[in-house]
């Protein structure tokens, strides 16, 4: 019996060898956007691949620019919503996430790997705004959560984070304001993941920060992630986007 248990093993571990390279070309395929690594590319596939199938993601059309800088923002409700983020967006997105977070055991490679930018909000919190300046005067997309963790509708209002102004005033790069909902997990890091979703991702049109006018502008783009907007058209997707 033995014997046989191992000889099936040894079967089936032939065929996934033999079957790998097919897989993995196949998650190339499916990447929505060009990283500059392979591996990357075939991570962004994968993740595409879990949060339409699995997640049943539906998402309008992001507004991103084809070039140059740009500030993706989105409400944060669970650990699933950066592979929501990934999924829906045709450029690399370089995340700013909590330094514990970019340090955790076994994913830290895949942060860095990924370009992410950590920031240490007890000490130093202006290097990452520095790096994420870096990041978008040479073109790239920073992506953050102005909240500054989860925050779910009906928990009692939080301020948005200043950074998100700041960086949009200083480079003039446009911000493009996302809502994510119908996640399952909402309230959850890692349970987020497996428990099945209708996820929904909602895009509003790009916003500029002038100088003098960063009240104004974190008021409004509140009003658009927190589902203010939503609410008071009665759910009518805001002009400018289209299902894809």
């Amino acid at each position: 019996m033995l014997v046989g248990f191992a000889t099936l093993a040894l079967l089936c571990l032939g065929l996934a060898w033999i079957a790998l390279p097919r897989w993995l070309h196949q998650l190339e395929c499916r990447a929505g956007t060009d990283w500059g690594a392979r591996g990357l590319n075939r991570i962004d596939g994968l993740i595409r691949l879990f949060c339409r199938r699995y997640h049943r993601l539906r998402a309008d059309t992001v507004p991103l620019p084809s070039h140059g800088g740009a500030i993706v923002v989105a409400n944060h409700v669970s650990g699933l919503d950066p592979l929501l983020l990934i999924a829906s967006s045709r450029r690399p997105l370089r995340f700013i996430i909590a330094r514990e977070q970019y340090q955790r055991l076994g994913l830290h490679w895949l942060f860095r790997w990924g370009g992410c930018i950590p920031v240490d909000r007890a000490a130093r919190p202006e290097r990452a705004l520095r790096d994420a300046l870096r990041a978008l005067r040479s073109g790239e997309v920073v992506a953050l959560f102005p909240h500054g963790g989860i925050h779910l509708d009906h928990e009692p209002h939080r301020k948005l984070k200043g950074g998100v102004a700041a960086l949009a005033r200083l480079t003039g790069c446009p911000v493009v304001p996302l809502r994510i909902e119908g996640v399952r997990g909402q309230g959850f890091v890692v349970a987020a993941l497996w428990l099945r979703s209708r996820a929904r991702l909602r895009a509003f049109p790009l916003l500029q920060c002038e100088a003098g006018e960063e009240h104004a502008f974190l008021h409004r783009l509140a009003g658009q992630i927190e589902g203010h907007w939503q609410r008071q058209h009665r759910g009518r997707p805001p002009q400018g986007t289209h299902a894809s």
